[in-house]
């Protein structure tokens, strides 16, 4: 018995009879009817505002919910999204969803590495079209810079920044949400998945320099092990990998299927559709330039291609300015690394962009209300 057809663009919505429902044997049939509508609509109605991911990033997630022991589907309806968005992998969610999503099944099956089982069944084929441009890359760096490029299609909040260092190369990578909520799972997924990539552009053979966790440790350690080898860093000033310049640079096995420059059309033009605003740009580039202090206007406008005044302007024009964005970014940072990390606050200093520990115990007495063990105490007892 359809409740809704298939999340679609086009297709006409199924309500079911009432004699339809009072067929149906039990009241939590009933509930889980109006779970689906109400989830259903919620993706139909998905506000531009909130940034969406794929919903091919929860592939594998029904399977290994049903493996630990939970419920797939009543966890989805729990944080609001429909177990039928699972049907198509391009279908749109939240963002804000699957971080809860991963939280909150990681917590309930009790398993730490919730993230990173769910990394380990992850494909190239899993980016859709950008799978075929990447694939087609002469080198693994040439295809990182393409996966920066065309990243906001897949998650809209996930920031991915490739440096280079000399014989080093740094794949970070970190996610913007609001408040102190944690992001854990969301972020060794990510990172899980991007270990993959790399892996199956190079070959079995390849291996990390390191990778790096901002959080603290799990208590268990054999699966980061499994997945990323012995050189792991945890409360480290940011998440990502560190490769060997010269792995990257290695010419990739040739795979011209033809495809590339179809799929990089359709790219651009998803690229050129999507909703990506000034004040949205410059977040991400205040949220990259402010550890170490080098964050400023002049600077974030610089990278924008545009003067400070311009830049101004465009915030204005959101209700913003630099200056409140800045605390905010700040803010969020602070949060996470104090709940999430067992980092010093001399090295929380330095990440967020104090000139020492008395300078960032002063702001953050002031943003909050009262001191950072003060803070960290509070967040424990939840």
């Amino acid at each position: 018995m359809p409740v809704f057809s298939d999340y679609c663009e086009g297709k006409v919505l199924c309500v079911p009879t009432l004699s339809q429902v009072l067929n149906i044997a039990t009241l939590t049939a009933i509930q889980c009817i109006f779970c689906d509508i109400a989830c259903l609509i919620w993706d139909i109605t998905l506000p531009h505002s909130v940034p969406v991911i794929r919903s091919a990033s929860l592939n594998g997630y029904t399977e290994l919910a049903r493996s630990l022991g939970l419920n797939p589907q009543a966890m989805m309806r729990k944080v609001g999204l429909s177990p039928r968005c699972l049907d198509d992998p391009e279908t749109p969610i939240s963002v804000v969803a699957v971080r809860e999503l991963l939280e909150s099944s990681a917590q309930a099956a009790n398993a730490e590495d919730f993230g990173l089982r769910l990394a380990r069944g992850r494909r190239l084929a899993n980016l859709g079209p950008l799978s075929i441009v990447l694939r087609e890359e002469p080198t693994a760096r040439q295809a990182l810079d393409t996966l920066s490029r065309y990243l906001r299609l897949i998650n809209a909040s996930l920031i991915t920044r490739i440096e280079d260092h000399g014989d080093v190369v740094i794949i970070r990578e970190d996610f913007l949400f609001d408040g102190a909520a944690s992001v854990r799972q969301s972020v060794e997924l990510a990172v899980g998945v991007m270990h993959r990539i790399v892996g199956e552009l190079l070959g079995t053979d390849w291996k990390p320099r390191r990778v790096c966790f901002s959080h603290r440790p799990p208590h268990d350690l054999r699966s980061h092990r499994a997945l990323f080898g012995n050189n792991l860093e945890f409360n480290s000033s940011f998440n990502g990998i560190l490769c060997a310049a010269s792995d990257l640079a290695a010419r990739l096995p040739s795979a011209d299927t033809g495809m590339a420059p179809y799929a990089r059309r359709f790219l651009e033009q998803a690229l050129s559709q999507s909703r990506t605003s000034t004040t949205d740009a410059a977040r991400e580039l205040v949220a990259a330039l402010l550890p170490g202090g080098r964050c400023t206007a002049d600077q974030v406008a610089q990278h924008l291609n545009m003067d400070r005044r311009t830049l101004h302007r465009h915030l204005q024009a959101d209700g913003e300015t630099f200056g409140s964005m800045m605390q905010a970014v700040r803010s969020e940072f602070a949060m996470r690394q104090i709940r999430q990390s067992d980092r010093s606050l001399a090295e929380l200093a330095e990440l967020l962009g104090f000139s020492g520990p008395s300078a960032l115990a002063f702001w953050f007495r002031r943003r909050f209300g009262c001191t950072v063990s003060a803070w960290r105490k509070q967040q424990l007892l939840h």
